[in-house]
């Protein structure tokens, strides 16, 4: 299937130098040469990290995250042939990933809230199983249910290091509005995690 989809490699691609070490590399370039084994290879060595990012920013919706991450690695395929190695295989698939969540999110805010994000809220508080809530894990229940908006900014702004800048022009909003989504976010972390406690 994945052949169907991915355009031919075209000659710039079977000789480019790439610039990050290790295997990724190595296979990237078999990849964009059709290569489905390796692809395989780097969606196995990937697709923790790639879940991970595409879960902080659009929500524990597990199916939908899923989803999307899926996506990330069909547009990885389709996108290998002119893949010219500037960057690390590893941080160009993080990038990929992190647009298809903003992509999501844009889309979410043309429509109406989702029964996914309702039920995203009434997970508050639910008490973890066992009775002992470990501070990780309520602190991405908390994260979780966040607003959309906030929550983007919170995880493009303090876990994967953007400026304002660049996430009000990634989110199509203004730099104060950027800066005011982020204390909004991180007083409902706290407010939420005091609950939890």
């Amino acid at each position: 299937m994945l052949t169907l989809t991915m355009p031919m490699p075209s000659e710039t691609t079977c000789h480019a130098t790439p610039s990050d070490d290790g295997d990724d590399a190595v296979l990237a370039m078999r990849a964009a040469n059709a290569d489905v084994a390796a692809f395989e290879q780097l969606y196995r060595r990937h697709h923790r990290r790639v879940h991970g990012v595409i879960v902080r920013l659009v929500g524990q919706a597990s199916a939908r995250a899923e989803d999307l991450t899926q996506e990330t690695f069909v547009r990885a395929w389709q996108a290998l042939p002119g893949f010219r190695h500037e960057s690390a295989v590893s941080t160009w698939l993080h990038r990929l990933a992190v647009n298809t969540a903003l992509m999501e999110l844009r889309s979410r805010r043309s429509r109406p809230l989702q029964d996914e994000d309702e039920d995203t809220f009434d997970q508050l508080s639910t008490p973890d199983t066992a009775g002992n809530a470990v501070l990780g894990r309520d602190l991405e229940r908390a994260v979780a249910t966040l607003p959309p908006r906030a929550r983007a900014v919170l995880v493009l702004h303090d876990v994967e290091g953007w400026k304002h800048a660049e996430i009000a022009t990634e989110l199509g909003m203004a730099v104060g509005s950027s800066k005011a989504q982020l204390h909004r976010a991180r007083s409902l972390l706290r407010m939420r995690i005091g609950e939890v406690a």
